[in-house]
C-alpha cells in the first residue's frame, strides 16, 4: 500500500524504490518510503558499514568544494544532488562566499521538489529536473543558463553517480560531453564504487539493488576504469584514491574500518 505524504509530488509510485531516496534513508533522512527502506535495510545487512561510507562521501564533498573555492571557483554544477540533507554544496560554498552560484540536477521528483522548497529564497541557487545522461537538456536548461557563466571556471560534481550509468551508455563519453562544455580552469569532482576494493558482500548488495524494481542499476568499476573517466582532466594530488584518503583534515573524514575508506574511489581533476 502506498504511503500518504502531503509532500509527495503527484504521479509518484512510492512502491518503486529510488536510489536517491534509499541514499536519503541511509543518511538518516525522512523523505523515503517503505520500498526505499526495504532496499536500504537489505544492503545494510550485507554491508554493515554503509552508513559510514555515506558519511565519508558527504565529508569528501565538503573538502572538495572548499578546495575548489581555494582555487578561485565560485560556481558549481552538482549532478545527481539527491534529496537535500546537511552540508549541501551551496551551504558549504556560500558560507565562504555568499555570492557563490550553485545549480543542482536530479531526475528524482521528490529530490527536485524538496530542493525547490529549500532553495526558494536563495537567488544564487537553482534545481534542474533532468537525467544526467542527457547533457544537452542539462546544459541548455534555463535554470542553468540563467545562473552559471561559461566564461568562468565551474566545479562539476558527480558524486555517487556514474556507477548508475551502464557501459552501453558510455560513461566516458558522457563525462566528456560535460567536460567539453566547461571552460579551462574548471574541475571535475567524482566518487565511484570501487570494484577492485570490495568483497563478495558488496556484489550481493549490488544484486539486491539490481533485482529491485528500481530503474537504477549498479555498475561497479576498477581503479583503471574510473581513472579513464577523468580523461581530459589533470588529477590533483593525491590522485584517485579511497574516499577517506583524499586530503582528510579531521577524524570524521576517515572511517574506523579501513575497508570503508576504500569503498569509494574519490578524485578531483582540473581542465587545463
Amino acid at each position: 500500500m502506498a504511503e500518504p505524504r502531503s509532500w509527495v509530488p503527484l504521479g509518484i509510485d512510492t512502491t518503486v524504490p529510488s536510489m536517491a531516496r534509499v541514499y536519503d534513508y541511509i543518511l538518516g533522512g525522512a523523505h523515503n518510503f517503505a520500498a526505499d527502506r526495504q532496499v536500504g535495510t537489505q544492503i545494510e545487512k550485507l554491508v554493515p558499514g554503509l552508513r559510514s561510507v555515506a558519511r565519508l562521501n558527504r565529508r569528501f564533498l565538503g573538502r572538495a568544494v572548499n578546495f575548489l573555492l581555494g582555487q578561485g571557483v565560485r560556481q558549481f554544477l552538482d549532478i545527481g544532488s539527491g534529496i537535500p540533507t546537511v552540508a549541501n554544496v551551496h551551504q558549504v560554498a556560500q558560507e565562504r562566499d555568499p555570492g557563490a552560484r550553485v545549480v543542482y540536477v536530479d531526475k528524482d521528483p521528490v529530490a527536485v521538489a524538496h530542493s525547490q522548497l529549500m532553495l526558494a529564497d536563495n537567488e544564487n541557487t537553482a534545481i534542474v529536473q533532468a537525467d544526467m545522461r542527457d547533457p544537452e537538456a542539462v546544459l541548455s536548461s534555463p535554470e542553468l543558463t540563467g545562473l552559471l557563466r561559461f566564461d568562468e571556471p565551474i566545479g562539476l560534481l558527480m558524486l555517487l553517480m556514474l556507477h548508475w550509468v551502464p557501459d552501453e551508455d558510455d560513461p566516458r563519453k558522457l563525462v566528456a560531453n560535460y567536460r567539453d562544455a566547461l571552460p579551462a580552469g574548471s574541475f571535475l569532482v567524482m566518487t565511484h564504487v570501487a570494484k577492485d576494493q570490495i568483497d563478495a558482500s558488496v556484489d550481493q548488495a549490488a544484486e539486491v539493488v539490481n533485482r529491485s524494481r528500481s530503474v537504477d542499476q549498479m555498475h561497479m568499476r576498477t581503479h583503471a576504469q574510473v581513472s579513464a573517466l577523468f580523461d581530459g582532466f589533470s588529477l590533483v594530488e593525491p590522485g584517485l584514491v579511497g574516499c577517506g584518503e583524499w586530503r582528510p583534515d579531521g577524524p570524521g573524514d576517515i572511517a574506523d574500518e579501513a575497508s570503508m575508506n576504500m569503498f569509494l574511489y574519490a578524485g578531483v581533476g582540473r581542465k587545463d
